[in-house]
């Protein structure tokens, strides 16, 4: 004979406070643990949806970023020459030649400082990055001292809201515009004319060459030819697979921070729940006890009580997620690893993520049951109808 489920139910809700206790506890535990993965996927989808699969990025070779890399003029110009460079209207190169620079600017309303990445662009490189729109203000005017800035720029720096000023590299500059990237790292970047920025700052190189590919498929014959040309000392990487790279360090210390906190916080979820059982167990001898003698098998007790266990860990996975989702709304800020650069990006929720918090929290709930369960299994007839 089977116990049937509602049995198990029934129980949980007879004693609703601690299971409402233990489920709680559980909770926490699968909280931490999703707000760590959904940090770590926020910035994995920032990062990798800044680049284009279609697009291809030129640094210097052995550069992990722009702002290590150079390309001096001469193989930038080798570059443009590509056959697999897409062209657009009138016949131009989709392809801009652009600098990156690391400054320290402050921050609104605090007196610390982070660093913040200055883009030089070129004509065609709005055109490369159709997600970058610009919302207020109007373009910078090639030759001039003007930028624009992303959101979060105008947002969390001082100086960097339209029409105010930023000073750097022994000039003021003058935001002029304002763009929305959406969820991507330009919208943590500062942008203006490049050839005013290599002048500002000295630079005699770009710091890459990016351009629209004419047929994506034709990247590894591309990337075979400037590689192995000798005139070059350059790498040609696909955008989206650049950023991917940037981000696969601080994603991967994020995901071992947070195992480390959920193993922690998981032992004293998971000896919650096994007082929880054990009580439950202590309690119910008489009634285990008149199960066995209605004919119900030791395999049956065990997986009544088993099920209990797995109904809290459920229950507490549930809340947990449901209290992780709401993070979606907050926006936070790191250190690129990479680029020491400041980065902005939202947490994000997965199926995945979903689905591992769930797991997580019903071996969770059976690792703290399965002792209590075995217990109730093992309990004598007899001696259990004689508890008093």
């Amino acid at each position: 004979m089977k116990i049937p489920f509602s049995y198990s139910l029934r129980n949980l809700w007879t004693r609703r406070l601690t299971t409402i206790l233990t489920a709680s506890g559980m909770a926490l535990v699968v909280f931490v643990f999703a707000a760590i993965l959904m940090l770590a996927e926020g910035l994995e989808q920032t990062l990798v949806e800044t680049g284009s699969y279609e697009n291809a990025v030129v640094i210097r070779k052995g550069s992990e970023t722009e702002v290590q890399s150079g390309v001096d003029r001469l193989q930038a110009g080798i570059a443009e020459t590509q056959p697999e460079v897409a062209l657009g209207e009138k016949g131009r190169r989709l392809l801009a030649k652009e600098i990156v620079i690391l400054i320290s600017l402050p921050k609104r309303g605090t007196t610390s400082r982070s660093n913040v990445v200055i883009r030089g662009i070129g004509p065609e490189s709005l055109g490369l990055r159709p997600q970058v729109q610009l919302t207020r203000g109007r373009l910078p005017r090639p030759g001039s001292s003007e930028i624009i800035a992303g959101q979060r720029i105008a947002q969390r720096f001082e100086g960097g809201g339209l029409g105010e000023r930023l000073r750097f590299a022994m000039r003021d500059w003058t935001v002029v515009g304002v763009f929305d990237a959406g969820n991507t790292g330009f919208n943590s970047e500062i942008w203006g004319d490049a050839d005013q920025l290599m002048q500002a700052f000295r630079r005699p190189v770009y710091s890459s060459v990016i351009f629209k590919l004419r047929n994506p498929a034709e990247f590894n014959t591309l990337k075979s030819r400037i590689e192995s040309d000798p005139r070059l000392t350059v790498e040609v990487k696909r955008e989206n697979q650049y950023y991917k790279d940037q981000s696969r360090a601080l994603a991967k210390f994020l995901r071992i921070l947070g195992l480390s906190l959920t193993v922690i916080f998981s032992l004293g979820a998971i000896i919650g729940a096994m007082i929880t059982m054990y009580a439950a167990v202590a309690n119910r001898t008489q009634e285990i006890g008149t199960l066995r003698a209605l004919g119900f098998r030791r395999s049956s007790i065990l997986i009544a009580f088993l099920m209990e266990a797995l109904l809290l860990g459920f229950i507490g996975g549930c809340l947990g997620l449901f209290l992780a989702s709401f993070l979606q709304a907050f926006t936070i800020s790191t250190t690129n690893f990479q680029t020491f650069a400041e980065l902005a990006f939202s947490f994000s929720i997965t199926g995945e993520i979903i689905y591992k918090g769930l797991l997580f929290s019903v071996v969770m709930g059976f690792v703290g049951g399965v002792l209590p369960a075995a217990r109730a299994a093992r309990m004598n007839v007899l001696e259990a109808l004689r508890a008093t």
